[in-house]
């Protein structure tokens, strides 16, 4: 379900043009996706660790300038029977500082389940991958790397399901 930051939800126009940027936000990492130009497929982007807010805002809006960002989705975290969890107000204020710096629209979406989702499909992954080669023990930089890439796997798991709820919602428009 997402949530808008206005008064009336915003849904996105079919036939609009500009990429959506997807946002996994955690306290001491953004994990990043994009849409493609159709806002049809999302793909991870990047894993940024955070420093402070100017710099986290400076970076978002230098990214959103390059890749023609038009929206911003933001993952909702929600306890799985819908409930606001302990980051769901800080997760809305730094929504709220995010709009108001870029001057982009943004939309809340809940990321129930986005974080597992997105642990199962990195397992496949790598079940798939140490098939090919010789095992060998997980190293703690290769754990970091794995929990780093979560985050915008999760991203790109949010903002698949925003893109699939607006796909759905322009279908029942037509």
């Amino acid at each position: 379900m997402a949530f808008s930051l206005r008064a009336s939800p915003f849904v996105v126009a079919p036939g609009t043009t500009g990429v959506i940027l997807g946002i996994d936000y955690g306290q001491k990492r953004l994990g990043l996706a994009l849409s493609d130009e159709h806002g049809v497929t999302s793909r991870p982007f990047a894993t940024w660790t955070r420093t402070n807010r100017r710099r986290d805002l400076a970076r978002l809006r230098e990214l959103a300038r390059q890749q023609g960002v038009r929206r911003i989705i933001i993952g909702l975290p929600l306890h799985l029977d819908g409930t606001p969890s302990d980051m769901s107000e800080e997760v809305k204020s730094f929504a709220a500082r995010v709009e108001k710096a870029l001057g982009i629209p943004v939309e809340m979406m809940d990321e129930r389940l986005s974080s597992w989702e997105a642990e199962q499909s990195l397992s496949t992954i790598s079940s798939m991958k140490s098939r090919t080669r010789a095992r060998r023990a997980p190293s703690s930089q290769a754990a970091r790397t794995r929990k780093m890439h979560l985050d915008d796997v999760a991203a790109a798991i949010i903002l698949r399901d925003y893109l699939d709820r607006a796909q759905r919602l322009a279908g029942t428009l037509d």
